[in-house]
C-alpha cells in the first residue's frame, strides 16, 4: 500500500569533509538529531543533497547510510536527476530494493528544444511503469530551464504510480492550477518557501523546503496554523521566515545552508567544488539573519 506523501519533508544536505570526501559519520549524526524534529520524512540526494556532484558509488553510500538511520515511520524519498529514461528506470529498481518509499525524479533538460510535453509524459510514464515504488515529479525551472505545465502534470497524475509533485518554481499561479486539476490522491508539495503559506492555503499537501532543515519549528507552526484556520498567525510566521529561507537558498545557496547548519550545532561543512564554501563574512551575515528572525532558539 502506498504511503501518503505529505507533511514537512526536508531536503537534507550531503556532508563533505575539508577534502570534499563524503562525511558519512556526520550524515548519520545529523539525521539522528533531525529525527527528533517531527518531520514526516526526508528527501535524500535532492538538489540540496548535491546529487549532481556525487559519483554513482557515493550516491549509493549516502542512500544506504540514510536508510540505516531513518526510522521506518518516516518517509525516505530518494532524489534523482537523470538525462536518460533508461538510467532513471534502473535507478528506480535499485533504490526500491533498498526500501526507499518514493523517488523525487527530476526532469531531463539537456536537449531542451526536443523535450516537448509529450516527451515528458512518455518519460515519466515509462519510469513509473518500471518503478516498484511511487514517483514524485520534480519541477525546478531555475535549474533546468524548463517547467512542467499544469495540464502535463494532470495527465501524469492519471498514472497510479505517479503520486505527487514538488513544484519549486515559486509560481503560485502554476501551483494553484496544478492543485485544481489533479485528483485528490495526488500530493502537491511546494519547494518554494516564498509561497509556503499560500500554497498550503490552496491545498498543497506539504512542503520540501531547504529552510525546514534549519527552522523546523516555524515551518511546523505554519502548517498547523493553516490546518486550524489561524491564517493571521501563518502569515506572520511566513513573513518572518522569508529572510531565513532566502539566506539558505537564492542568496547564499547550498554553502549558506551548510553554514547555517554549522551555526546551529549540526555538521554543515563545505559544498563540493565547483561550489565554494561560505566566507567568514557570509557566515556573519547568516548568523545575523537567523538571530533577527526570532525563529531560531540557539546558535553555536
Amino acid at each position: 500500500m502506498t504511503r501518503e506523501i505529505g507533511g514537512l519533508l526536508p531536503p537534507i544536505p550531503t556532508p563533505f569533509d575539508a577534502d570534499e570526501n563524503l562525511a558519512l559519520d556526520h550524515f548519520r549524526s545529523n539525521i539522528e538529531r533531525w529525527n527528533r524534529q517531527g518531520y514526516s520524512g526526508y528527501v535524500v540526494l535532492g538538489s540540496n543533497g548535491e546529487f549532481v556532484h556525487l559519483t554513482e558509488h557515493e550516491r549509493w553510500q549516502a542512500l544506504e547510510t540514510a536508510r540505516l538511520v531513518i526510522p521506518s515511520d518516516k518517509l525516505m524519498i530518494a532524489g534523482a536527476n537523470f538525462q536518460s529514461t533508461r538510467e532513471a528506470c534502473e535507478f528506480a529498481r535499485r533504490v526500491a530494493a533498498m526500501r526507499a518509499d518514493a523517488i523525487l525524479m527530476g526532469m531531463p533538460h539537456y536537449y531542451r528544444e526536443s523535450l516537448t510535453a509529450e516527451r515528458f509524459i512518455a518519460h515519466y510514464r515509462k519510469i513509473a511503469d518500471a518503478s516498484p515504488i511511487p514517483i514524485i515529479l520534480y519541477n525546478v525551472p531555475q535549474f533546468t530551464g524548463l517547467s512542467l505545465a499544469a495540464d502535463t502534470v494532470a495527465h501524469l497524475a492519471e498514472h497510479p504510480n505517479i503520486v505527487g509533485i514538488k513544484d519549486s518554481s515559486g509560481n503560485f499561479g502554476l501551483l494553484a492550477e496544478i492543485v485544481r486539476l489533479v485528483p485528490p490522491r495526488f500530493s502537491v508539495l511546494t519547494g518554494a518557501a516564498a509561497i509556503f503559506y499560500p500554497a498550503l492555503a490552496v491545498g498543497a499537501r506539504g512542503a520540501i523546503l531547504a529552510v525546514s532543515v534549519v527552522a523546523p519549528q516555524a515551518c511546523h507552526e505554519i502548517m498547523t496554523a493553516v490546518a486550524t484556520g489561524h491564517h493571521a498567525r501563518a502569515a506572520e510566521l511566513q513573513l518572518r521566515l522569508l529572510p531565513v529561507a532566502r539566506a539558505v537558498t537564492t542568496q547564499f545557496g547550498i554553502a549558506g545552508l551548510k553554514a547555517a547548519l554549522d551555526l546551529l550545532g549540526y555538521y554543515g561543512g563545505p559544498p563540493r567544488s565547483p561550489l565554494a564554501p561560505a566566507s567568514e563574512s557570509v557566515r556573519a551575515q547568516i548568523r545575523d539573519i537567523l538571530r533577527a528572525s526570532g525563529l531560531i532558539e540557539s546558535l553555536a
